[in-house]
């Protein structure tokens, strides 16, 4: 494995540029501090267009690309190169990147998932959440926050909603990792009740604490029901069992149909990333982007070359 050199090598002109003016790819990051804004955009591209080349035989496919930032509602100074443990690189090899395989894969879980699986049930019966606490605070501590301080929550949707509706009129495909998966789904279901409800085509969650007891209680108390947005043409929630942020359930269980009768499908991927150390990140949002899970969704979104 290799980790990148300069910025200046990882600079990609077409982060926003007008590839495709009738689709648009717009991604939300997930917790945890992060790179500064254009770097981290032109970094979740990279690993798009890195799984489009290897798995989609397609490594000249570039797309309109729209990027929504948050870190710096949480942290005063972006990830510097030499703060970043976890950068991304090209990743070594050829050839798509492993599918997950049910019979290959039937153990990899995490203990906690296990742990988790195995209360969850317990928790919302009980009506009290020790373990999601535990979760939240210490592990996933930016979504514990998003709960806590409106202020934050309240910024940190309107960066999202205004990238929808700046991009209002397109087909939209938008990716969210981690507690952005959180923000896209408040997002959605504040949009459908307006009257200028605006549509987006595809939802991708990655690595989604979405089933997380906690979090479902609070989409039932400011959203009703806990189910699809009627927002939504589709929802892929792409889930690496070793990730602990995934630890929860199964989305299309949890989540009830929208009214239009759209499902949550549950898509197990093996997110392959490593750090450059060598140690593997099953959460990490370019191993989930690389996949040929997500690949397959953004080629059928994409469709055929404009200059095909």
């Amino acid at each position: 494995m290799r980790p990148p050199g300069g910025r200046e090598g990882m600079r990609d002109p077409g982060v926003c540029g007008g590839m495709d003016g009738g689709r648009v790819v717009i991604g939300i990051h997930g917790l945890a501090n992060k790179p500064p804004e254009e770097e981290k955009a032109r970094w979740w591209k990279a690993a798009i267009r890195e799984g489009l080349a290897r798995n989609a035989a397609a490594p000249g496919r570039d797309f309109d690309f729209d990027f929504v930032y948050w870190a710096d509602l949480r942290h005063e100074t972006p990830l510097d190169d030499a703060r970043n443990r976890e950068p991304y690189y090209v990743a070594e090899g050829l050839g798509a990147f492993p599918r997950h395989d049910p019979d290959r894969d039937a153990r990899r879980t995490s203990l906690t998932g296990r742990l988790y699986r195995g209360v969850g049930h317990l928790q919302a019966m009980a009506g009290l959440t020790p373990l999601d606490d535990l979760l939240l605070e210490y592990r996933l501590d930016d979504l514990w926050n998003y709960h806590q301080d409106a202020g934050f929550r309240n910024t940190a949707r309107a960066r999202l909603i205004d990238a929808l509706e700046r991009n209002a009129g397109r087909r939209i495909l938008l990716v969210a990792h981690s507690m952005g998966s959180i923000i896209a789904y408040d997002c959605l279901r504040i949009l459908e009740r307006r009257p200028e409800r605006l549509a987006v085509e595809h939802l991708v969650t990655l690595g989604a604490p979405l089933g997380l007891v906690e979090v479902k209680a609070a989409i039932a108390a400011e959203h009703g029901e806990v189910r699809v947005p009627d927002t939504l043409g589709a929802w892929s929630n792409l889930a690496d069992p070793a990730d602990v942020a995934t630890v929860a359930a199964r989305l299309g269980a949890e989540f009830a149909p929208s009214g239009r009768g759209v499902v949550a499908v549950d898509v197990p991927v093996l997110n392959g990333y490593c750090r450059p150390d060598g140690e593997a990140n099953h959460h990490k949002s370019y191993g989930y982007l690389r996949t040929p899970e997500l690949s397959d969704v953004v080629t059928a979104f994409l469709g055929a070359p404009v200059d095909a």
